[in-house]
């Protein structure tokens, strides 16, 4: 029996039925504003990279590890998250989310040692930014939708990029009228209070079935007496790991969100090596999430319209590879933002086409069991990115190799996913 989702009344059904509006697009608002919080807020590392590495006299190898810890800590929790989702409503996720990312802004605004960082930032931030993400919010999004499923996917994956255009920013501006101590403090707030506001408003329920609705609003003919709570649907880890589409995903998207990784870690170091003013270096990670909310809106519509959303995504890495060799011979202000929108245009189809091609590959309802396994090792990519661009220029003294090696994967990861099957769902 699937919990806080018990059979509706007949009273409680009729009333859903005859709403106006679909339940399913206060989900998508729902899942927009907890994304934009949540991965706006954990973008803005990088604006506190420089003034942590300065105040505590550290390298940027060993400030770049809490973001490295903060993804691996996120991805493992995922693998938890995506199966409780598959059982109970998402409210109770993210509100728990919410609270222990709140916690951890806080702590690391007080830290004074790298291990109290890597406590902060790496684990307390990565446990409740797990409860907060993709997994959580796409994975809710895609159940309510079969039809509309790429248009909302892709709606609800803009926050992301409009989070990220407002905090990146906002904490630039913070970090430079005050302290990064004080711009994490702000950060916390933020997360606490609309994280669990609009949790607990907007994302109460788990699916259409079992409040006697159908995917995407439809009418035909689902009475109150053939409403049921749909069975729990499972499929196995040992299943999935023997699934080559599985791997093919989760090496492309692992690699991928590696490359995202070192980008808003160090891209506004880097751009500040170049003698270009900390405030813009900041925005230009607002202007790959400019770019990116067109993407993430462009992409899910897309998806709706052609016959297999890989095509996209080769298309979106396409547009990050191009992004990253303009980036890589930035001189001037202009030239860092004209390769930052390029790059966002491309990293906007990340967000919404995977969950995607998680339903179509193996089935709506076990979204969140595969969702989560898959972002375990997308999170250990992303993991890698930070610490890689640290080691590098603490190696090298500059990021010219870092962005090589980023043009070569991206190369690489475009290819792959060509090649990637469909073959038989797990379920609906």
């Amino acid at each position: 029996m699937v919990k806080d989702a018990a059979q509706p009344k007949k009273e409680k059904t009729l009333m859903e039925k005859n709403q106006k509006i679909f339940w399913g697009w206060y989900i998508v608002g729902g899942a927009f504003l907890v994304m934009g919080i949540n991965y706006g807020a954990r973008y803005c590392f990088g604006v506190f990279l420089k003034p942590m590495a300065a105040e505590f006299g550290l390298s940027r190898s060993v400030i770049s590890l809490a973001a490295a810890i903060n993804m691996l800590v996120y991805s493992s929790v995922a693998i938890f998250v995506g199966r409780m989702l598959d059982r109970i409503a998402p409210r109770w996720i993210i509100t728990a989310g919410a609270s222990f990312a709140a916690c951890g802004y806080i702590l690391t605004g007080f830290v004074n040692t790298p291990f109290g960082l890597y406590i902060g930032y790496g684990l307390m931030v990565g446990l409740g930014s797990a409860g907060m993400g993709v997994v959580a919010c796409s994975s809710s999004v895609s159940k309510w939708f079969v039809k509309k499923r790429g248009l909302a996917v892709g709606i609800s994956s803009m926050g992301i990029s409009l989070g990220t255009i407002m905090l990146t920013p906002l904490s630039g501006y913070i970090v430079m009228i005050f302290n990064w101590r004080i711009g994490l403090i702000a950060l916390s707030f933020i997360t606490l209070i609309i994280g669990t506001l609009v949790s607990q408003t907007l994302m109460r329920k788990t699916n259409p079935e079992s409040y006697g609705l159908l995917p995407d609003g439809d009418k035909k003919s689902f009475t109150c007496q053939t409403a049921k709570v749909p069975t729990v649907y499972k499929v196995s880890t040992m299943t999935l790991f023997q699934d080559s589409r599985f791997w093919t995903l989760a090496i492309c998207q692992g690699l991928a969100v590696m490359i995202c990784m070192t980008v808003f870690v160090h891209q506004v170091a880097y751009a500040t090596d170049k003698g270009i003013d900390k405030m813009a270096a900041a925005s230009s990670l607002a202007a790959i999430s400019l770019t990116g909310i067109v993407g993430q809106f462009l992409f899910g519509w897309l998806s709706d319209r052609i016959k297999d959303p890989k095509y996209g995504s080769f298309i979106g890495i396409s547009f990050m590879l191009a992004g990253t060799a303009l980036l890589l011979n930035v001189k001037s202000i202009f030239q860092l933002y004209i390769a930052s929108l390029v790059y966002g245009f491309g990293y906007g189809s990340l967000a919404p086409l995977l969950p995607l091609l998680i339903a179509d590959r193996f089935g709506r309802q076990v979204m969140g069991s595969v969702y989560g396994l898959l972002t375990f090792f997308i999170g250990t990519g992303g993991a890698i990115g930070p610490v890689l661009g640290g080691v590098i220029y603490d190696r090298f003294g500059s990021y010219h190799y870092l962005w090589l090696i980023n043009i070569v994967v991206l190369g690489f990861i475009a290819i792959s996913f060509l090649t990637l099957k469909k073959g038989k769902k797990y379920a609906a």
